[in-house]
């Protein structure tokens, strides 16, 4: 596939800084945002389907350095995949794969997870043509399925529509609950080796 940036490990170390900042979804200025993996029967998926709800890149006002203001949205990323192999205890781990992949785009930085996640575009990556959310959802669409061949069909929503963000957040933070609490409950004997 191809992409108007690259991707690979090697730009991992890559921190966005204000003076580099093209716009940010979430993080400290932002009370919603949250990503969630969610593993569903394949008939409920659209395999490879991207959809964006809210406005897009190029429909956002990016940062203003001489203000020091604007350029910070909401966002979820909502990642179902479906697969033989695949169960509920398959999705904290590729929700964590979402900041390793995010981290993986050239000009792009991930922060912390869940309901905390804080995620950095730069200029540079603007300006080569990465105008549209679609193109982020194309891509961990492709990482996703390149990496974990147990992934079957996977169907990526990225909202940034403020109050869809946060109408969907409790529901988010009821299932990370759930699955905090199931992992307290875990003993040794419960899992195999």
């Amino acid at each position: 596939m191809e992409f108007h940036v690259d991707i690979g490990p090697q730009y991992e170390g890559e921190v966005i800084r204000k003076e580099n900042l093209y716009m940010e979804f979430g993080g400290p200025k932002v009370p919603y945002k949250f990503e969630l993996a969610t593993v569903k029967s394949p008939e409920e998926i659209e395999n490879e389907k991207v959809e964006i709800i809210g406005p897009d890149i190029n429909e956002l006002a990016p940062y203003d350095p001489e203000t020091d203001k604007g350029g910070s949205y909401p966002m979820a990323i909502l990642i179902d995949v479906a697969g033989a192999e695949l169960d509920k205890d398959a999705e904290p781990i590729i929700e964590r794969k979402i900041h390793m992949y995010l981290n993986f785009i050239q000009g792009w930085y991930h922060m912390n997870q869940r309901q905390d996640m804080w995620v950095r575009m730069s200029t540079e990556a603007y300006k080569k043509g990465f105008t549209s959310l679609k193109e982020l959802g194309e891509i961990f669409n492709f990482l996703f399925t390149s990496e974990m061949p147990i992934i079957e069909k996977i169907q990526t929503t990225i909202i940034t529509d403020p109050k869809k963000v946060e109408e969907l957040l409790p529901e988010a933070l009821q299932r990370y609950a759930a699955r905090d609490e199931r992992a307290r409950q875990l003993k040794d004997e419960d899992v195999e080796t």
